[in-house]
């Protein structure tokens, strides 16, 4: 009997791997659609501080180059341009097309308190803005806040990397060269910038599970504003790099109970985002010989 169930035990593996992988597949197209028809924020809709407006004279601000440094970080960041299939995750070098669309995005959206740091460590204007963000409550500013901008002073994103949104600052960090993921982060601003409590809001996302509500929004948001006012080549690409990326939460939270859920989480992320970025090429292709079509006649 021992020998039977070892005999089987890798297949018993892989069903379990590919029954994680469906599940995987069943939460991108519940929750990782884009969001359309897209909703624009408003300043009306947002509540933010003036305090932080006061503080927020330069929206975008890039580090200096440094050779050591920006190597370093791309090292670094070698596991998540894997994971994702992207040379660009994580390398420290973002070109212009990545700083206009999150400007774009953000003038879109009426997100006019939102600081980006493009490979920028600035921690004492990290902390001013702690202080100054008076829309998130002390008692979480003082706490989690104080937590998570020590967490960036002592490991900073400009070596370890990890594109991100900190709430407490009301600030993006960015090391990707991928629009899409700025657009994301900006996304989870844009979330966060019409909840008015907004501290318990970010605590959540410390549960299991919440995280994939508060990505989802993101994703969605990015999705739809990218499918509104891009071409259909970003709108492949951001399916390419944000469902994966999605996928990556999703097998975090199912890792822990079925084996190889990490991994089958992230796989059906790219299946199911290339599969997405097939149908809008195919329809778009469609689209353009009906047209040619009617020309002709």
């Amino acid at each position: 009997m021992r020998m039977t169930h070892n005999l089987n035990s890798p297949h018993r593996l892989l069903n379990a791997a590919f029954f994680v992988t469906l599940i995987a597949a069943f939460s991108f197209c519940c929750s990782g659609c884009a969001t359309l028809p897209y909703s624009y924020g408003t300043a009306q809709l947002h509540k933010e501080c003036a305090e932080l407006a006061a503080v927020t004279q330069t929206p975008i601000e890039r580090g200096r180059p440094n050779k050591f440094l920006d190597t370093a970080g791309w090292i670094w960041g070698i596991p998540n341009k894997i994971l994702l299939f992207d040379h660009r995750v994580e390398n420290h070098n973002i070109g212009s097309d990545t700083e206009s669309a999150i400007a774009q995005y953000l003038g879109d959206n009426s997100l006019g308190t939102v600081k980006v740091r493009i490979n920028q460590y600035h921690p004492g204007d990290d902390w001013r803005r702690l202080v100054a963000n008076k829309s998130v409550g002390p008692g979480w500013r003082y706490t989690l806040g104080t937590l998570s901008v020590l967490g960036e002073t002592l490991i900073p994103g400009r070596v370890f990397g990890g594109d991100h949104f900190n709430p407490f600052t009301n600030t993006v960090h960015l090391y990707s060269d991928i629009p899409a993921i700025a657009i994301h982060e900006a996304g989870h601003a844009k979330d966060f910038a019409g909840r008015k409590w907004k501290g318990t809001y970010a605590a959540a996302y410390l549960i299991p599970g919440v995280p994939l509500y508060h990505e989802a929004r993101a994703t969605g948001d990015a999705l739809g504003y990218i499918h509104t006012t891009q071409d259909v080549q970003a709108q492949q690409e951001a399916y390419q790099i944000l469902y994966p990326a999605y996928g990556s939460y999703v097998g975090n939270v199912i890792s822990g109970s079925l084996p190889f859920g990490y991994v089958a989480g992230v796989i059906g992320g790219h299946a199911i985002g290339r599969w997405r970025a097939y149908e809008i090429g195919s329809d778009a292709q469609s689209s353009q010989q009906i047209q040619q079509a009617a020309y002709s006649e």
